[in-house]
């Protein structure tokens, strides 16, 4: 019941702020969509380089809309409302709580990707968006919900979590395999930005989109991603409450 008291909370605010979310999801994306479009005609593997961008892009708008779901307003609720302390004595498990705010999280980001498919759907008819598009899209929301969980725990004020998103967000959503390939960068760097989360996700979209299948050394590389992000959740909240 603790997840679905979560889930219903969410459920509420997305309903409360329907229009804001939706126009907040596509104009970042859309942006980045005309402007590499239209200002870098170039090819990428063989295949045009917007059949390369859209993947990406739908794999960075899930990534985003995750962790700004999660991180911002739990680290409000925390720090400012005390709603995090009434969290803590009342008598829902704590693993149920969490469990909610990454469901709830990941479930916003898929929104917010789904959205960028919808309007990308006339210009990439020779792209495959599946079934297996969308858990790869829940997926990496779940991850970046659960690093939304962590970051608002470790926030100190207002301002760090901004900053969080700027010293980890934001470079992973120029560099992670979505306006360029990896290839591009030199070695060293390169190993480092393959093993990120977003580029697993945005490596796995592409690859179905192209018609190909989905990479089971990714998946489970994000599903470690997701489970170290949840035990250190755990462990932050459950000492919480024991101090």
């Amino acid at each position: 019941m603790g997840v679905v008291a979560v889930l219903w909370e969410k459920w509420v605010e997305f309903r409360r702020d329907f229009y804001k979310i939706t126009i907040a999801a596509m104009i970042a994306p859309l942006m980045y969509l005309i402007v590499f479009s239209l200002g870098i005609q170039i090819s990428s593997h063989g295949e045009p380089y917007l059949n390369f961008l859209i993947p990406g892009v739908v794999a960075l708008t899930t990534m985003n809309g995750s962790f700004n779901a999660i991180a911002q307003s739990l680290n409000v609720q925390r720090l400012y409302e005390r709603a995090f302390d009434q969290v803590m004595i009342s008598p829902t498990p704590l693993w149920q709580f969490i469990l909610g705010q990454v469901l709830a999280g990941s479930l916003r980001g898929l929104y917010a990707g789904g959205v960028i498919l919808f309007l990308t759907m006339p210009i990439a008819k020779d792209l495959v968006f599946n079934g297996w598009s969308l858990l790869v899209m829940l997926l990496n929301g779940a991850v970046f919900s659960a690093i939304g969980v962590v970051v608002s725990f470790l926030a100190k004020n207002h301002a760090d979590v901004p900053r969080s998103s700027n010293y980890f967000i934001m470079p992973m959503a120029y560099l992670c395999n979505t306006f360029f390939a990896p290839e591009r960068i030199p070695h060293g760097f390169r190993e480092f930005v393959e093993f990120l989360p977003l580029s697993q996700s945005s490596a796995m979209i592409r690859a179905i989109a192209s018609g190909g299948s989905i990479q089971v050394r990714s998946l489970c590389i994000l599903l470690g991603y997701l489970a170290v992000m949840l035990g250190i959740s755990m462990l932050y909240i459950y000492r919480k409450k024991n101090d």
